[in-house]
């Protein structure tokens, strides 16, 4: 499908106005085109006394189309080629359109052989953006233009008519009501509206047609019988009949703009009244947010489980992540809401907005910072419990490993101390039973510090409240009872066997020295047994290698524990070689010690075990702590970029909102070129809260890469996002003011620098002191009580400072005259005429129905007692809109 675009730099045409030439294979609407197009040239052309009867064919050797361009823009084109030969007429078509390029039409797909072949369709194209361009681009109606504007002018000349409702260029007009409409609500004595039928479409248009070109000097564009025989008539050409009607009445604009400007006085009060109740809305949800959210976050009931307290963390991220932002740009809206409230007050000479009692800003400020601070101390809570029931299950599982070796162990032991063997025993058995008793003694001395760790272990358990203390103390005193109980029993064998002991006098000195020997041995097999085995937790790269350095050397010490173990051994063998060489008649095994030579294998194999797992666990741990390392240092790569970028933009901005460079445009161009740039980067504090997430779940609390913590940058960000919000929106409102008051941008700038000179704070506002001495170096004279009422103007909240806004403000009014209020009142004389008064009939025709019931509401209670019955008077509407005092 070819296209035609007519697209303009000021951008009058929409893009489904675009020309489409397929549109043209249907017949009537090229017919309908046709038509009206020749009817429109032919309208401008009769100027210069001349006309077409083809459109493709007069306009081909271009003379009529340049021509045409000089009627209707008031220019001179190139002087044109009068040869008769393609080459010339090629010539002039494209002076033709070097013209309409150098009004800002973009033409695409349309060039001068196309013209010259007498294309009808790139012919009707051109003629078409031609009337784009000259005849409709420059219609304005209120806010909108073009086809907007002329769509909206027809919607707002036809809205007292029944039966008329016009939507779109097509079809709406098929009946014919609403050209009768336009042409009497200007001219009524031309059209008797009342006797039109809607269902006498014919009728309708013919009347509209005939009285236009008659009385209105507007050509017949079409026939009467093209539009009602089509099912949808060419948009185009009706948009360019109704052009015709728009000019042709354009001279009524003056009273349509008086009622405009009572209209835009009526909508300012009505909107600001919908501001008014929707900040109290807005001000009181989001109070009411933060006086649910406080509690939870004021929540301080601990968990037993760290399950249970990583789902209380998890819960919290998730009203960071979900619910407070959407709460951060609720609260910052309200408060530009508030801001642009009072400077439309002030703009429309109204009094300042007073929100309820508790609703100020200052008060959602109050509110918002308790929020914080209750927020700060929550998450420094979780934090702290998390360690805390970290450390406890650490202890908790220490605990039950050191208690279970120690049953182990004292298993059996007070039933082998309550036994009396040595009562039939041999002289050498005592001997041996006595040594064997040493031999316990020592292992029992042995296990005291065990004993002392886990009394120890239980008390921390109680001190850091843990959920599962009573069955931990339970075990603890069972342990401590069944110790005091060995050593009673140990004191009372040894005295049994030392009484014995001058009876005894043989003891085989092997077995005692492998007894002795193998007694530490084993203990040391048993405390390296249990130190491989032990439980470790650490929180940096620096930790793991202590623990790594600690295993290394204790792996060193293997061969000298290996040789101790052969040495040991040897002895066992030794009584071994004894025995069998000389025959001796041992009963049982060594009496000196339960620790037999396979044990001590067994045992020193298992060591041999535990090493390599100890080594893996180490490894696991290391490589975990430097993945930690790594995203301390990739999380410190990022916060050590932004931290400062964010620094940066904040000064920036407060550099911009106190400079004077360019006029308030350029700083409002500016300022939001830095809001654009700031919303742009959010997605690398995205990609950082998904770092410190990382961190987080990995349980890292400290990062010595940065001082930035993710919350500094929280708040630094939603700092940033306000601050800018906020200066673009007083820039926007000292914009407003200006406008409004007309003030020029030296004045603008004489008013910046009196206030930067004297802001000697430099914090974008005057202390009262510092707005006496401006007013004064400014030629001021006054009293006590003359300041007293400017400050009551510059600052009615009371605060004690004064804002740049304030102070072009209070300027503004000095400066300014009351062009505003004396247009509005010389537009009502307009339409009231010499009688000095409005009819209610009249003000519901001139008017919007919203606003001209608005608007009889507001002065019905200023009426007077002289007042003409139904109507408003002069001195009425002044006194409703504004004061008695005012004009």
């Amino acid at each position: 499908m070819d296209h035609y675009d007519s697209q303009q730099t000021n951008d009058y045409m929409q893009p489904e106005e675009d020309w489409d030439r397929d549109l043209l294979l249907d017949p009537a609407w090229e017919k309908q085109q046709r038509k009206t197009f020749t009817a429109w040239c032919n309208s401008h052309l009769r100027k210069a006394g001349t006309q077409i009867e083809n459109i493709e064919e007069d306009f081909r050797d271009g003379l009529k189309l340049m021509l045409l361009l000089e009627v209707i823009s008031g220019e001179r084109l190139a002087k044109p080629e009068r040869g008769k030969m393609r080459v010339h007429k090629i010539s002039n078509v494209n002076k033709a359109l070097d013209f309409i390029a150098s009004k800002g039409v973009k033409l695409v797909s349309i060039g001068a052989e196309e013209i010259v072949d007498g294309n009808v369709k790139m012919t009707l194209g051109m003629i078409w953006t031609i009337i784009l361009r000259f005849a409709i681009q420059d219609i304005s109606v209120e806010e909108t233009s073009a086809k907007e504007g002329l769509l909206l002018w027809c919607q707002r000349k036809t809205a007292p008519y029944k039966n008329v409702n016009i939507q779109n260029f097509h079809i709406s007009w098929k009946d014919g009501l609403g050209f009768c409409a336009l042409i009497h609500r200007h001219r009524p004595e031309l059209i008797d509206y009342g006797k039109l039928r809607k269902d006498d479409p014919l009728t309708n248009l013919n009347t509209a047609f005939d009285v236009a070109e008659k009385y209105l000097d507007i050509p017949k564009m079409l026939d009467a019988e093209d539009i009602v025989g089509t099912a949808r008539p060419d948009e185009k050409a009706i948009m360019t009949y109704v052009s015709s009607f728009y000019h042709a009445f354009s001279g009524a604009q003056k009273a349509e703009t008086a009622a405009n400007r009572i209209c835009k006085v009526l909508a300012v009060n009505q909107e600001n009244e919908q501001l008014m109740e929707d900040y109290e809305k807005l001000a009181s949800d989001l109070l009411e947010w933060i006086r649910r959210t406080v509690p939870w976050l004021e929540n301080r009931t601990p968990e037993n489980t760290m399950q249970a307290m990583q789902q209380k963390l998890e819960d919290f991220r998730d009203y960071r992540r979900l619910h407070k932002p959407p709460k951060v740009q609720e609260k910052c809206q309200l408060e530009i809401n508030f801001n642009t409230l009072q400077t439309k007050l002030r703009l429309s000479n109204r009094p300042a907005f007073m929100p309820s009692e508790g609703k100020m800003v200052s008060d959602i400020n109050n509110a918002w910072g308790g929020l914080e601070q209750a927020e700060k101390g929550y998450e420094e809570w979780q934090l702290n419990e998390i360690r805390r029931l970290e450390r406890l299950d650490h202890l908790a599982e220490k605990f039950r490993q050191k208690a279970s070796i120690h049953e182990a162990w004292t298993d059996g032991k007070e039933a082998m101390l309550q036994q009396k063997d040595y009562e039939i025993a041999t002289l050498s058995e005592i001997k041996a039973l006595l040594k064997k008793h040493e031999a316990f003694e020592s292992d029992l001395a042995a296990h005291q510090d065990r004993v002392e760790q886990i009394a120890a272990i239980a008390q921390e358990l109680n001190e850091l409240d843990y959920y599962n203390s009573p069955s931990v103390n339970a075990r603890c005193q069972k342990i401590c009872d069944q110790w005091d109980n060995l050593g009673a029993l140990t004191q009372k064998r040894r005295e049994a066997l030392e009484r014995t002991e001058k009876l005894l006098e043989t003891i085989d000195q092997l077995y005692l020295e492998y007894a002795k020997r193998a007694a530490p041995f084993n203990n040391w097999m048993e405390g390296a047994m249990e130190d491989l085995q032990d439980t470790f937790i650490v929180h940096t790269i620096e930790e793991i290698q202590g623990l790594t350095t600690a295993h290394e050397q204790f792996k060193a010490t293997l061969p000298d524990a290996d040789k101790e173990r052969q040495a040991i051994l040897g002895i066992h063998n030794e009584v071994t070689k004894i025995v069998q060489t000389y025959h001796v008649n041992m009963a049982g095994t060594n009496p000196y010690t339960t620790i037999t030579p396979q044990e001590i294998n067994g045992k020193w194999d298992h060591v041999r075990q535990l090493v390599p797992r100890r080594d893996q666990a180490l490894m696991e741990e290391h490589s975990r702590q430097q993945q930690n390392e790594r995203l301390r240092k990739q999380f410190a790569a990022q916060a050590n970029v932004i931290g400062p970028w964010i620094q940066t933009k904040m000064e920036e901005i407060g550099r911009i909102s106190i400079e004077m460079h360019g006029t308030l445009e350029d700083q409002l161009s500016h300022l939001r070129q830095y809001e654009k740039s700031i919303v742009n980067y959010k997605p690398k504090i995205d990609q950082l809260e998904g770092d410190h997430q990382q961190i987080q779940e990995a349980l890292i609390f400290d990062n010595k890469h940065t001082n930035y913590t993710m919350e500094h940058i929280r708040v630094g960000w939603e700092q940033l996002l306000t601050t800018i919000a906020r200066t673009i929106n007083e820039v926007e409102n000292q914009i407003l003011t200006r406008d409004a008051k007309g003030i020029s941008q030296e004045q603008m700038n004489e008013f910046r620098a009196s206030f930067n000179h004297f802001d000697r704070k430099k914090t974008g506002m005057m202390d009262t002191d510092d707005f006496r001495a401006c007013l004064i170096s400014m030629g001021y004279n006054m009293g006590e009580a003359e300041f007293a009422r400017i400050m009551s103007i510059v600052d009615p909240n009371r605060i004690g400072v004064v804002t740049f806004q304030a102070f072009i403000d209070f300027m503004s009014r000095e400066t300014a005259d009351t062009d505003t209020a004396d247009q509005v009142m010389a537009s009502f004389k307009i339409l009231a005429g010499d009688k000095n008064y409005i009819t209610l009939d009249e003000l519901r025709r001139e008017l919007p129905p919203d606003q001209a019931e608005y608007c009889i509401a507001r002065m019905a209670p200023y009426t007077g007692p002289d007042a003409v019955p139904g109507a408003l008077d002069y001195m009425s509407f002044s006194t409703a809109l504004y004061g008695e005092s005012d004009l």
